[in-house]
């Protein structure tokens, strides 16, 4: 992908990655467990960067250090995470360890390293009925979100049988005022049903921009990867919760999401003004859920 990046780290206790920043901008979600982020900020990005170390060696030393408290996993409440600038070097430790998103775009200004506070975190509720999710907007645009330079990142939460990502938009022209030009990478999470490994599946069609075809079974670790194309719906299997991460950036002078939705399906949202949203919304902000 030109623009959009994305690394998952599973991290034993006391284990320790170490992360160059390069040329892009980084969160740092967990997606379970807590873990300390150290960023040192680069005046010669050709220094350097961490040493990895293994359990029981000293962390490395940076100016700005963030504890994450993070969650137990990612259907039980929305996480801290904290922002990585670009020309910086970053090292990511566990304690106890666990399973860590790095969320990046290509980006051109240095921002400041900083800690995003889970209650901070806007929490909507999308959709109707069968159609209905939740939305943890931690990087979404706009004037109220989390400032990046081009990220745009959130995560969604579909109940077991619903149909996310619905209906089928496409943000792969630049349009101004209508629509931006953003690749996109969706990261999956499925929740089992006791021994159950969870399943759903995702559905790309081709657009006047691009020839992306894919119909897809997703299980939790894989990921979809969307240069172009009408994407959804993101289908949750019944009795298989939902969770996908989106990561998003493009080439747009202004970071910003603007959706074109597909003609042929654009009027179900019509449809959801005489139904209520599914009553297994929200998720718990806090507490695990089930």
């Amino acid at each position: 992908m030109e623009w959009t990046r994305l690394l998952v780290l599973d991290l034993a206790p006391g284990e320790a990655y170490a992360h160059a920043c390069g040329e892009c901008e980084w969160i740092v979600l967990p997606l379970s467990g807590a873990c300390e982020v150290r960023c040192r900020a680069l005046s010669n990005p050709a220094s350097p960067a961490f040493e990895a170390r293994g359990p029981g060696q000293s962390p490395g030393n940076g100016p700005e250090v963030f504890q994450l408290h993070g969650r137990t996993g990612v259907f039980s409440g929305v996480t801290d995470f904290a922002y990585l600038p670009r020309d910086a070097d970053a090292e990511i430790r566990s304690a106890a360890g666990g399973r860590f998103a790095l969320a990046g775009a290509r980006c051109e200004t240095r921002l400041p390293a900083r800690y995003g506070p889970a209650d901070k975190v806007p929490v909507e509720l999308r959709g109707a009925g069968q159609c209905s999710r939740q939305i943890n907007n931690f990087a979404a645009a706009g004037p109220d979100g989390f400032d990046c330079d081009r990220l745009i990142a959130v995560e969604v939460l579909t109940p077991g049988g619903n149909w996310s990502s619905y209906p089928p938009h496409k943000h792969d022209e630049h349009h101004p005022g209508e629509e931006s030009r953003l690749e996109e990478i969706y990261y999956f999470e499925i929740a089992p049903h006791g021994d159950t490994p969870g399943l759903g599946y995702q559905r790309v069609t081709p657009s006047p921009a691009g020839k992306t075809d894919i119909l897809t079974e997703v299980r939790t670790g894989d990921a979809v990867l969307i240069p172009d194309g009408w994407h959804g719906p993101s289908v949750a299997a019944p009795g298989h919760d939902m969770y996908y991460l989106n990561v998003m950036a493009g080439p747009g002078p202004t970071r910003e999401w603007l959706i074109r939705d597909h003609p042929d399906h654009g009027w179900i949202r019509g449809s959801w003004d005489g139904q209520d949203i599914d009553p297994r919304l929200p998720f718990s902000r806090t507490e695990d859920h089930r």
